[in-house]
């Protein structure tokens, strides 16, 4: 997993993967604020972004998630959200496997949860091999979020 806010890209980018600055390059070049919501197409099915928006809430409302073929790079536009984040290595099997026809996989329990804050300019980036629960409030009230996903083929 990778932290990081989209105006250090610049002091950042000797660190980061390519596929992974081409994802920040379209979040740094993109009027996000008002773009429609729904999915965005950079290169074809390798790069893709989904624009969201919607309410947070409790954590425990909160389906803990992966991926096998894509990373995701979550940015936030506006608002706050908490994502919990967990190694695949201490997670129990899947509940569920969507993996075939959405590459999406929840989990009912994970191992070592931690807590992430995003704030607006604020990006995680989440691969194959960290689980995730996106979504969740910070606090008590659930608050509007914009949240772009950027999807990238691995």
């Amino acid at each position: 997993m990778i932290f990081g806010r989209l105006d250090n890209v610049d002091l950042e980018k000797a660190t980061l993967p390519d596929a992974v600055l081409e994802g920040l390059q379209f979040l740094n070049e993109t009027d996000l604020a008002n773009a429609s919501e729904g999915r965005i197409d950079i290169d074809g099915d390798r790069i893709f972004a989904s624009v969201q928006d919607y309410t947070t809430g409790p954590q425990e409302e909160k389906r803990p998630e992966s991926h096998i073929r894509y990373l995701d790079i979550q940015y936030i536009v506006s608002g706050r959200e908490m994502i919990g984040v967990a190694p695949l290595s201490t997670t129990p099997p899947a509940a569920e496997d969507l993996s075939g026809e959405r590459d999406l996989l929840f989990y009912d329990q994970v191992g070592d949860e931690s807590s992430l804050v995003l704030s607006a300019g604020s990006y995680a980036v989440f691969y194959p091999w960290d689980v995730h629960r996106p979504g969740c409030a910070v606090g008590e009230t659930g608050e509007a979020v914009r949240k772009v996903v950027v999807k990238i083929r691995m």
